[in-house]
């Protein structure tokens, strides 16, 4: 995993902060492989309860990790009791790794 223990904390306090306590979160992708160089940082954010606004949500969580990055793209998917689950969800949950 590409993500040393500053970032990993900066995600997780952002997601409690933001999605709630019992929030999980997962980073898959290319950041998973430790082969690999560059790259965002892509997130599943797993939340138990109805999100009215997911896309906010989504958006607010991305923002303020990239911001505490100094800029670093971050790409968050919402898994969400409301929302349609996607190829990408079921991948992300398969392949990522719990932060």
């Amino acid at each position: 995993m590409r993500l040393n223990l500053r970032q990993i904390n900066i995600i997780q306090h952002a997601v409690t902060e933001l999605a709630g306590k019992d929030a999980i979160v997962r980073l898959f992708g290319s950041r998973t492989d430790d082969n690999a160089s560059g790259g965002d940082i892509d997130l599943l954010v797993e939340i138990q309860h109805v999100v009215a606004d997911s896309a906010w949500l989504s958006a607010k969580i991305s923002g303020r990790i990239s911001y505490l990055l100094g800029g670093q793209k971050v790409d968050v998917i919402l898994l969400v009791p409301n929302l349609e689950r996607f190829p990408i969800h079921h991948v992300a949950q398969k392949e990522g790794i719990v932060l």
